[in-house]
């Protein structure tokens, strides 16, 4: 999708409601590629908004490559550029297949640098004060289609072991194993936060828009932190999906994750 017309959300905080409320409608399927969307006077009924507020949304959905306007079919949603199924990870094996996607997709490097470890980095690996790590900024994509956006901090003696053009080419995980890091432990967190203006460059969204944030830190066998990440999912182009059962009986009956198998694990590692 060219998102060389990108202008952000729409102005007025009722337009940008709106503009996100039918963004959303046409990711998940509700209004599929070649459907008109409802005529301008419906939307503001059904949003409650005027009329002006529905016009700012579209332009906005337009400038974005989502909709086109067409002559006596009004707003049509497009189908887009390149169209390809959204990634999916299971959430109970999530780092396994994050590590294939790592070497099943390409990675563009944006920049590297080395200095003192922000504050919350330095904290969350247990680092002394004023000790500097690699940090390194890279967008992975899928058939050319950005789709993440990954910023890691490493200490300065590990990163020491490979080079920018390494970074470049290689997972971060299989640069550590190679560095001589024993990795014993992560720990994770996933939440939703909004597109910044430079992440929205690097990924193709606009400035806003939904993105899912995984925060994760890895340790090695000596307790010690290896490695910072935090990463960006466009919320079009990843997802994470989980399969439950119903185990147990009587009033103790619940949903519990299903685990995948072995045999699936080490294909995915």
């Amino acid at each position: 999708m060219d998102t060389q017309g990108r202008a952000g959300l729409p102005e007025g905080g009722k337009a940008r409601r709106v503009y996100l409320l039918l963004r959303d409608d046409i990711s998940n399927g509700t209004y599929a590629p070649g459907v008109s969307l409802p005529g301008e006077q419906r939307l503001a009924e059904v949003h409650a908004v005027s009329r002006v507020t529905i016009r700012r949304a579209l332009e906005a959905l337009c400038a974005d490559g989502l909709i086109e306007k067409r002559v006596g079919s009004g707003s049509v949603v497009r189908a887009p550029d390149g169209a390809a199924a959204p990634l999916a990870a299971d959430f109970t094996t999530l780092i396994p297949q994050l590590v294939a996607m790592g070497q099943a997709t390409t990675a563009r490097l944006l920049s590297f640098s080395y200095g003192p470890a922000p504050e919350v980095v330095a904290k969350a690996m247990a680092l002394l004060d004023g000790a500097r790590v690699q940090t390194a900024v890279r967008v992975r994509l899928v058939d050319g289609r950005p789709f993440s956006h990954l910023t890691t901090y490493v200490p300065e003696a590990i990163a020491a072991n490979y080079t920018e053009a390494d970074l470049a080419t290689t997972p971060l995980f299989r640069l550590l194993e190679r560095s001589g890091v024993q990795v014993d432990a992560a720990h994770q967190s996933v939440t939703a936060t909004l597109a910044s203006p430079d992440v929205a460059e690097a990924l193709g969204v606009s400035v806003g828009s939904a993105l899912l944030s995984l925060r994760r830190v890895v340790r090695d066998v000596n307790g010690q932190g290896v490695e910072y990440l935090s990463a960006l999912y466009r919320a079009d182009a990843f997802r994470l999906e989980m399969t439950l059962n119903r185990v147990g009986q009587g009033a103790s009956r619940h949903w519990e994750p299903v685990i995948g198998d072995t045999a699936s694990r080490e294909a995915a590692e």
